[in-house]
């Protein structure tokens, strides 16, 4: 009842509601129909409202808990997602690992899973356009609303060299990338043939050959298999995913999309030579970087964090400004991922903390620097019925393929592969479910209570961003379904409340809301993360395990513990000899360093950025696509009766 008054926020409201519940339980006075107030509200609606909005939400929240509670007790991880010291063999015995390896089908069954649905999507959506048309044609011609032909003099006036700007300053730096791949970069050992070997030397056992001849060095195995199908999923998240999730904007959908579509293209070459420019040559030494499928995925997660922030900005800023945003977000992001891996050495598998909370604070420091109070009146950032539609596309797609996005780069640990899409695929789920229960609860309008497409379409995604960080740790199924929940109901309340607050008093305005899907869910998926790191052991994941997910936990070279597992034949590079306790200390440090970038970049980008000659949009430009693109226009339409019992509007086009 508390929870209905508090949308209201009058006094007079709470007064009668409380009097209602106390005259309901008197004994001395039954439930009888009150008298109006003011307001209208009667008894009889406020046990109407009860009904209608506690119900859903309350069964749909005790289920979910149940089925917390149910994979508590009844669900565990299959062979495939457990260490092999945990796995018994028919007669009992431990299955050996290289065994185990051979014959895990991660890779096998889920590309051809994620084939399926995304193949029954694409069946469904090929009738879009059609059903679409009819539903608009089904409206009462009041309710339309033609676009008007504009003639040249109506028209905004655009600023003189702002195309030809960006056409040169664009062609620049890609001949500038052009120039720098031929320097830097080449491709890694898995693209190029076998190096053949001078044998001047006999080789031993059947091996040998006569001094002097060539022969081919025999190669290692190629992950192309491997990695690609899951590399494909990321491709369309970033592109598909990513760029109709912002697509909701009324009048700004071609910006949405399109621009999403050029900088990434941008930033994955860029995000190539920084980050393999940090990692390869300063980190490891290598002469160059070298090209895998491993690269082009990382160099999309750094375009992922680019469009994290841009939809922080979505609408206020121009392509000249994305541009130069593109290109220094991407250094800040390489010298944070440098610290995490050189440094601080924690798991971070999903990005929870690296290209989750690291782009929505980044993007939130930048929309303070460059925000303007007259944009919060801008009867253009809304959506409509349609715009709503597109962009739960986006968000149906990065739900399915969310699973790839956190296990992409955890092969070739298998076991720890199978887990991360195993705890995604439930957290996504328990998201979902939770989100669809909590989102009437805010919505209330009089006596209805309604889903909000802005959480449907944001809020489910959470459990994908906060589990990232633990996905390939043994945290249990039951544990994903927790994060979920929490995940879902706390970008929900986020949406419904902390948004307001920062537009308001912080003078922070998030168009996206990415605070809500990507900067809070990647705090909580940090913490999780270290939660899981405090309580990992050795009985838990193996050595091996144990060291692919935390390699500074290995021994420190020339100690006991070091030679004792050279002598039991573990396979394990020399760590740090950290415990438990204080790998998850280094979880929470790089948590706290990479907002402390991510704020630190986003102010020195927005202060850069704002700066006139890098052509900020004036207000009228603003959520709008008419300045920047050729968007179609309409005439004055009729009406015409066809065969088929609709009525289709017959257009004059242009």
């Amino acid at each position: 009842m508390f929870l209905c008054c508090s949308h209201s926020g009058a006094k007079r409201a709470y007064k009668l509601y409380a009097r209602t519940f106390i005259r309901s339980v008197s004994k001395s006075t039954p439930l009888r129909l009150w008298h109006r107030n003011r307001r209208g509200v009667e008894c009889e609606e406020l046990k109407k409202i009860l009904k209608m909005g506690f119900k859903f939400s309350i069964i749909c929240g005790i289920f979910q808990v149940l089925l917390v509670i149910l994979f508590s007790v009844l669900v565990d991880y299959g062979q495939h997602a457990s260490p092999p010291h945990k796995r018994k063999g028919s007669a009992g015995s431990v299955v050996n690992s290289s065994e185990t390896l051979a014959v895990n089908d991660v890779t096998v069954y889920y590309s051809i899973e994620v084939t399926i649905f995304s193949s029954k999507l694409r069946v469904h959506n090929n009738s879009y356009c059609d059903w679409h048309s009819e539903m608009d044609d089904t409206l009462d011609s009041s309710q339309r609303q033609p676009l008007q032909v504009s003639s040249p003099s109506q028209k905004r006036t655009r600023r003189n060299g702002t195309a030809v700007k960006f056409t040169l300053v664009t062609m620049v730096f890609q001949l500038v990338l052009i120039a720098v791949f031929s320097v830097l970069v080449d491709y890694g050992g898995h693209s190029l043939p076998p190096k053949p070997v001078s044998e001047q030397t006999k080789a031993t056992g059947s091996n040998k050959t006569v001094a002097g001849q060539k022969r081919q060095e025999p190669p290692s195995p190629n992950d192309i298999s491997v990695y690609y199908p899951m590399f494909q999923d990321v491709h369309v998240m970033i592109y598909i995913g990513f760029g109709f999730l912002m697509t909701f904007l009324k009048k700004y959908g071609y910006g949405a999309v399109g621009y999403n579509f050029f900088i990434a293209a941008l930033v994955t070459q860029w995000g190539t030579i920084v980050t393999g420019g940090l990692n390869q040559i300063y980190g490891e030494g290598h002469e160059h970087i070298e090209l895998s499928i491993q690269t082009l995925v990382t160099s999309e997660f750094a375009a992922a964090t680019v469009l994290i922030t841009y939809g922080a900005v979505l609408g206020k800023v121009s392509r000249l400004q994305l541009l130069v945003i593109g290109i220094l977000e991407v250094v800040f992001y390489a010298i944070n991922e440098l610290i995490a891996i050189e440094f601080l050495k924690y798991s971070d598998a999903g990005g929870s903390i690296i290209i989750h909370s690291f782009g929505a604070y980044f993007g939130l420091a930048l929309s303070r620097m460059l925000h303007d109070k007259k944009v919060l009146d801008s009867p253009k950032e809304a959506s409509v019925y349609h715009s709503d539609l597109f962009a739960m596309i986006g968000t149906v797609f990065l739900w399915m393929y969310w699973p790839s996005f956190n296990a992409a780069l955890v092969a070739p640990d298998y076991v720890a592969q199978h887990r991360s899409v195993i705890n995604t695929y439930f957290s996504l789920a328990a998201a979902c479910v939770t989100t669809f229960a909590l989102s009437p609860l805010f919505q209330r309008e009089g006596t209805k209570w309604r889903l909000s497409m802005v959480h449907v379409q944001n809020a489910t995604l959470a459990g994908g961003v906060a589990v990232g960080t633990a996905s390939n740790m043994s945290i249990s199924p039951w544990g994903a379904l927790l994060i979920g929940c929490s995940a879902g109901a706390l970008s929900t309340v986020g949406y419904a409340y902390l948004t307001p607050f920062l537009t308001k008093y912080t003078k922070t305005h998030d168009t996206c809301g990415v605070h809500n899907l990507h900067g809070m869910p990647g705090i909580l998926g940090g913490i999780a993360g270290a939660v899981a790191a405090a309580h990992a052991d050795v009985n838990k994941y193996g050595y091996d395990g144990l060291f692919n997910l935390w390699g500074a936990r290995a021994p420190k070279i020339n100690t006991t513990e070091y030679y004792d597992l050279v002598k039991m034949g573990v396979p394990f590079d020399a760590g740090d000899g950290r415990s438990a306790k204080a790998q998850a200390g280094y979880q929470i440090a790089g948590v706290a360093v990479a907002l402390g970038i991510a704020i630190i970049g986003g102010i020195v980008t927005g202060f850069i950025v704002r700066w006139k000659i890098f052509d900020p949009p004036s207000q009228e430009q603003m959520y709008d696509d008419d300045d920047f693109w050729e968007v179609p226009t309409e005439e004055a339409s009729e009406d015409v009766e066809t065969g088929d019992g609709f009525t289709h509007e017959k257009e004059d086009k242009l």
